[in-house]
């Protein structure tokens, strides 16, 4: 048996209808950065309309990545950011690499250490993250780039 909290009626898995939508959104990036995209993600699942879902988060790109981190606090964002440039650093003489610049390797290094999908809950229409988290872009290149992110819900609406 499935509960939701909100409503208390009780439906078996045989009652139950799934439904999927995938949407994506765009965000121009400005440089290297965390870009938090919580409300982004936030408004998109109100419009989708899910009352329980998982939503995948998946972005297409190999030079960015997406990260669920503190929100609260700028200085984590800015020590992520110094860590990963300290284990990627931006080297001519390091890699082999490097079609589309200094930074095109280290990017590459950065996203295979981080992830290029989410998955998160949706309960009673609420997209369930901590108090301090907030969903992130993860921007590894220098110049400005417009990311794409696609979004899969898949859930009941009734």
């Amino acid at each position: 048996m499935l509960v939701g909290k909100k409503h208390g009626n009780k439906k078996s898995l045989r009652d139950l209808t799934l439904k999927q939508k995938i949407c994506t959104i765009e965000i121009m990036t400005n440089g290297i950065g965390l870009y938090e995209i919580t409300d982004n993600i936030t408004t998109t699942v109100g419009k989708l309309k899910f009352n329980n879902a998982l939503i995948n988060l998946s972005i297409p790109h190999t030079s960015c990545s997406l990260l669920i981190q503190e929100n609260a606090s700028p200085a984590v964002q800015n020590d992520l950011i110094s860590f990963y440039k300290k284990i990627a650093p931006m080297d001519k003489n390091l890699y082999e690499h490097d079609i589309e610049g200094i930074d095109d390797m280290p990017a590459h290094i950065k996203t295979s250490l981080t992830q290029t999908n989410l998955t998160l809950s949706v309960i009673d229409k609420k997209l369930m993250l901590g108090k301090w988290q907030g969903i992130f872009l993860f921007e590894h290149r220098i110049a400005d780039q417009m990311r794409k992110i696609v979004i899969h819900m898949m859930g009941d609406d009734s």
